[in-house]
């Protein structure tokens, strides 16, 4: 089964990796922060070695996208700089796994909300329709 997990951040300036940007990571002592991503970094490994891990991508800074919105089906979409979103977290990346079941899904997801950020778990869809 594959899921994406969708990292939503808000780091202030915006940049990857997005815990290096946000008060609640700064707020950690030097020796915590290293011991966080050394973590992280060795769960990464485990999750390739595994072949749970597809894929991931950082995304950009929110002010550089842009909105292509149609009011109608004959109506050629109107674009619009963003962010698009009112909120106070905007999607900073992503990543793609593969895996036996929606519980080693959440025990995964669990393991990338850090201090500051959101995580959200959602089945990939095939595009038939049905949960990959």
């Amino acid at each position: 089964m594959k899921y994406v997990i969708l990292i939503h951040s808000n780091p202030q300036p915006w940049g990857h990796p997005t815990p290096n940007f946000l008060p609640e990571y700064e707020a950690l002592s030097p020796a915590e922060r290293e011991q966080l991503d050394k973590e992280f970094e060795a769960f990464l490994g485990e999750l390739h070695a595994a072949g749970e891990l597809v894929s991931g991508e950082a995304l950009g800074d929110p002010t550089t996208s842009k909105l292509y919105r149609a009011s109608s089906h004959d109506d050629p979409p109107v674009a619009t700089d963003g962010p698009y979103s009112e909120s106070k977290e905007h999607l900073a990346g992503f990543f793609l796994i593969d895996v036996a079941s929606q519980e080693r899904a959440e025990e995964i997801a669990v393991r990338f909300s850090g201090p500051g950020e959101t995580v959200e778990l959602r089945p990939a869809m095939w595009s038939g329709g049905d949960e990959a």
